[in-house]
C-alpha cells in the first residue's frame, strides 16, 4: 500500500471530540502515515500540541487563522514564541489573509471597518512570518478572496527565510506559479476530487511533482465519494488516487513526491 501523510487536518474541532481513536486508526490502516493539526488560535494551536503528544502519528502546527483577526492580541509574538519550542510542532499556521467574508457585507458595516480588518489581518501575518523566520520554521498559509496579491507581497521581504505551503490551493496554473516563484509550495484537498473543479486539476497536472503536497483540511472538503459528510485523515487515500490519474504517475511515485516534499518542508517530522 503506498503511504501518504495528511498535511492539513483540525482534529482539534468538536467534530471530532467523540471518536478520534477510531479516525487515527482509519487513517493508518489506509495509509497515512502523518498528520499535521493545524492551530487557528492559541488556544486550538495547544490542543493541536496536546494531540501530537497523545498520538504518535499526530504533530503540529501553531498560529492565529486570520478568519479570527479581530479576537487577536497585539502582539502574538511572545506566546508562539512559547509554543514552537515544543518539539512537536512542525510548523506556524494556519495563517494567511482572507477577505471572502469581510464587515461590509453586513449593512451596519463601512468600507472603513474593512480596511481595518484587513489591517489587522496583516498585522498578525506578519508577525507570525517573523517568529517562523526567527524559529527556523515554515508557514501554512491561508488566502481567500482575492488576497493573493497581498500575501505575496507580505511574504517578499522574508523569501529565502520562510517558505509557505497554500493549503487548500484552488487558484489557476499561473496563480501556481506565483506562488512557486517565491520558493514557496501548494497543497490540494478533496476538492480535486469534485467535478466542478476543472481548474484544480489544471493546476495539479501543471504543478511539479515536488511542489506540492495533498491535505484533507478535515472535518471540511470530505472528497467524493464522501463529499458533504464529515472529512477525516483517512480520506487522503481517495484524494492520492485522483491526483495520481491527473499527473499520469503511479501511487508509489506521487507517496515517493509528496511525503519527501513534505519531509524537507516540515523539517522538524524528520528530527521526531
Amino acid at each position: 500500500m503506498a503511504t501518504f501523510y495528511d498535511t492539513h487536518a483540525h482534529l482539534d474541532y468538536p467534530d471530532f471530540a467523540t471518536d478520534l481513536p477510531q479516525i487515527i486508526e482509519r487513517a493508518q490502516a489506509a495509509g497515512i502515515t502523518k498528520i499535521i493539526s493545524i492551530g487557528t488560535d492559541l488556544e486550538s494551536s495547544a490542543r493541536a500540541i496536546k494531540l501530537s503528544e497523545q498520538y504518535p502519528a499526530v504533530f503540529a502546527a501553531v498560529g492565529w487563522h486570520p478568519t479570527n483577526a479581530a479576537d487577536a492580541p497585539e502582539d502574538l509574538r511572545p506566546a508562539l514564541r512559547e509554543l514552537v519550542k515544543h518539539p512537536r510542532v512542525v510548523a506556524i499556521g494556519e495563517t494567511g489573509l482572507d477577505y471572502y467574508r469581510l464587515p461590509s457585507q453586513n449593512p451596519e458595516s463601512t468600507p472603513a471597518d474593512d480596511e481595518r480588518y484587513k489591517h489587522k489581518q496583516a498585522v498578525i501575518f506578519q508577525q507570525q512570518l517573523e517568529v517562523a523566520a526567527e524559529c527556523g520554521l515554515n508557514c501554512v498559509i491561508h488566502t481567500r478572496g482575492n488576497a493573493l496579491d497581498d500575501t505575496l507581497n507580505l511574504m517578499q521581504p522574508l523569501v529565502g527565510r520562510v517558505r509557505g505551503v497554500f493549503h487548500c490551493f484552488v487558484d489557476n496554473p499561473a496563480a501556481m506559479q506565483r506562488v512557486l516563484s517565491i520558493g514557496s509550495l501548494v497543497s490540494f484537498t478533496g476538492i480535486a476530487t469534485f467535478k466542478n473543479a476543472q481548474t484544480v486539476r489544471e493546476t495539479i497536472a501543471a504543478v511539479p511533482m515536488h511542489q506540492f503536497m495533498l491535505e484533507t483540511d478535515c472535518p471540511y472538503l470530505a472528497p467524493v465519494p464522501y463529499r458533504g459528510k464529515r472529512g477525516e485523515p483517512a480520506y487522503v487515500k481517495e484524494i492520492s488516487e485522483t491526483v495520481a490519474q491527473v499527473k499520469g504517475c503511479s501511487l508509489a511515485e506521487l507517496s515517493q513526491a509528496t511525503c519527501a516534499t513534505a519531509a524537507a518542508f516540515f523539517t522538524k517530522l524528520a528530527r521526531v
